[in-house]
């Protein structure tokens, strides 16, 4: 039987929620050159996908978060996520503001949560980790136990590695850059040989030194 880890590649390249370029790369707003583009937002409007991705979102959440009581999505890509799992799990959820609203009752946090409730942070994708570590503090300072932070996808840079460690904060996700990679070679997405260039553009994005293949 096929495991999620590589199902959810699958998923995620048929419907070009990651999608690899690595002949033509595209372009990061900090300007760094990327041989992938990410987008799982794709993945709601892509039923069957859907079904696999939130499935097993919720599968990983009954497995290393038994704990759990209240699923916290991120603004705004785990939004949707966080409550259609939330849904399947017969939990609460609700998500967390990039900042305090300027108006009404100013929350950052949307969703009634209770101090000392265990949360789940449901996020699509992470890479730096900048901006998941961000909610994880807010609920924190909110009085909330975070038990963990489930995703989609990783890259596995480690700079997100680091801060989320550096966080004292578990990720788990459903697939990572390394396998997508291999699923990509193997479905003929990209020549085998763009693999070794894939990752070490992952390890050093801002070295260039792998486009043309130099690497």
């Amino acid at each position: 039987m096929e495991n999620i880890s590589t199902l959810i590649a699958k998923d995620l390249l048929k419907i070009k929620a990651v999608f690899f370029r690595p002949e033509e790369p595209f372009t990061w707003a900090s300007g760094i050159k990327s041989p992938v583009y990410c987008d799982n937002r794709l993945t709601l409007t892509a039923p069957e996908v859907r079904n696999d991705v939130e499935n097993a979102l919720a599968e990983t959440i009954r497995r290393e978060y038994p704990a759990a009581e209240v699923l916290m999505g991120t603004s705004t890509a785990g939004i949707a996520h966080a409550a259609i799992t939330g849904h399947i799990l017969g939990l609460p959820m609700g998500y967390v503001r990039s900042g305090s609203k300027d108006h009404g009752r100013q929350n950052q946090i949307e969703g009634k949560l209770e101090k000392g409730q265990k949360v789940v942070v449901v996020e699509d994708l992470i890479s730096t980790g900048g901006s998941v570590i961000e909610v994880v503090n807010v609920l924190r300072e909110a009085g909330a136990e975070v038990l963990g932070i489930v995703s989609i996808f990783t890259y596995g840079m480690q700079k997100g590695l680091d801060r989320l460690a550096a966080a004292d904060v578990k990720n788990v996700s459903l697939t990572c850059f390394d396998v997508i990679a291999q699923v990509a070679a193997d479905e003929k997405y990209i020549r085998p040989e763009d693999i070794a260039r894939l990752i070490a553009f992952r390890d050093n994005p801002s070295d260039e030194s792998w486009i043309g293949g130099k690497k």
